[in-house]
């Protein structure tokens, strides 16, 4: 069955979820990998919103945390303080699985997702970090999305807003932050994920069709390549349950 580029990233980070992680997303495309592993691969698997919103049915596609259907049939509807308190809780926290994007990204993880260039003559100003730099900061892993662009993927971000591995292994320990850190990258060319002892970027995958060359090549840094195999593409019944089940009027994909 034919599919698109999103439709990979998206089963890609679906693949990731796990019964019994709890998957604080926002919404787009974060949110419609988080509903595609509970139709597909992690029905036990609990999702919730910034917005206080736990466990919602999620009948039909919300397009905004705040969005009232974000809140259908939930377990529990509480508030901002109780989903951030969920990440940060040494109970649940370590269950909690982040789903993040931002506008750059380097070889530790780190994101900016605040300004490009100069912070006082920005050639870009960005949001910031919403809840962002507390989801990296707290959670257990969190999954990145990312555009594989030369432009994005920086030997030295512009500005850092929420933390990956800082500076290497020990980064996050002298910054006093929990253990945990940013465990896959999600790009529309592959997937790369962080190595145990140096804590840089590594290539897991590509997509069918793409090099390791081909994602090389739009990186400003290079990152190991030597155990990056061919990621499988998604599966008629994945496909199937995205489209008819999580996004069926196309929303989003």
């Amino acid at each position: 069955m034919e599919y698109t580029l999103k439709e990979m990233m998206t089963i890609c980070a679906a693949r990731e979820i796990r019964n019994g992680d709890i998957v604080f997303c926002g919404t787009g495309i974060s949110m419609l990998a988080a509903m595609a592993a509970k139709n597909i691969n992690a029905p036990g698997a609990v999702i919730f919103f910034e917005t206080g919103a736990i466990d919602a049915e999620l009948a039909d596609l919300p397009l905004a945390v705040g969005d009232s259907r974000v809140m259908y049939h939930t377990s529990s509807n509480g508030g901002l303080l109780d989903a951030f308190g969920t990440m940060q809780n040494r109970f649940t926290g370590p269950q909690v699985v982040g789903i993040l994007g931002a506008a750059q990204i380097d070889i530790y993880g780190n994101l900016n997702s605040t300004v490009i260039g100069e912070y006082t003559a920005p050639k870009v100003r960005f949001s910031g970090s919403g809840g962002a730099c507390d989801v990296a900061s707290f959670v257990s892993r969190s999954i990145i999305f990312m555009k594989q662009e030369k432009r994005k993927f920086k030997k030295k971000l512009d500005y850092l807003t929420s933390p990956g591995y800082l500076d290497g292994p020990d980064g996050r320990i002298k910054a006093g932050l929990p253990p945990g850190g940013p465990d896959k990258v999600i790009t529309d060319m592959g997937v790369m994920g962080f190595d145990e002892e140096t804590k840089q970027m590594y290539l897991i995958g590509c997509y069918p069709g793409i090099t390791p060359a081909d994602i090389l090549a739009n990186m400003e840094f290079d990152i190991e390549v030597d155990r990056a195999a061919e990621i499988q593409p998604p599966t008629d019944e994945e496909l199937k349950q995205l489209r008819e089940n999580c996004d069926p009027q196309r929303l989003i994909l």
